[in-house]
């Protein structure tokens, strides 16, 4: 399992297969707008859906995951149709691509998400309290 900070970002465009990591890193660039040396996951596929590259930096290098099907394809049709070359998906979700499950037809029940706004306001109003609080101390 990997960490909620670590993003998964599928690229929609086909990708030339014998590309390695810095070609990668480029298309990384250049069609997904990210950082490859961010730590999170860029994945890529080739035209016939049935080669897939994942690559990642791990605060030493790039690596590279490469898995070619000898049956079948990968199914990415939840992902198209959304008129963007690139999409985020949860780690959850790439696991599911990679083992042969459709997303389209997988059903996802409702889960906590944590609202980082609402903490981030809820952490800065205690803050405020706390500080409040030590200027009423040191007054007294």
């Amino acid at each position: 399992m990997l960490p909620s900070s670590v993003r998964v970002f599928v690229c929609l465009t086909p990708a030339d297969m014998r590309r390695s990591l810095d070609g990668l890193a480029a298309l990384t660039r250049e069609i997904l707008r990210e950082d490859p040396l961010s730590g999170h996951l860029f994945v890529y596929f080739n035209r016939r859906r049935d080669r897939v590259k994942v690559l990642l930096w791990d605060r030493s290098g790039l690596a590279l995951f490469y898995k070619r099907l000898e049956k079948g394809t990968f199914g990415l049709s939840a992902l198209e149709g959304r008129g963007s070359p690139r999409a985020e998906i949860d780690p959850a979700e790439l696991a599911l691509i990679l083992e042969g499950i459709e997303l389209a037809n997988a059903k996802r029940r409702p889960r906590f998400a944590l609202n980082r706004s609402a903490l981030d306001t809820q952490r800065g109003s205690a803050a405020r309290s706390r500080e409040a609080a030590v200027a009423r101390q040191g007054s007294a």
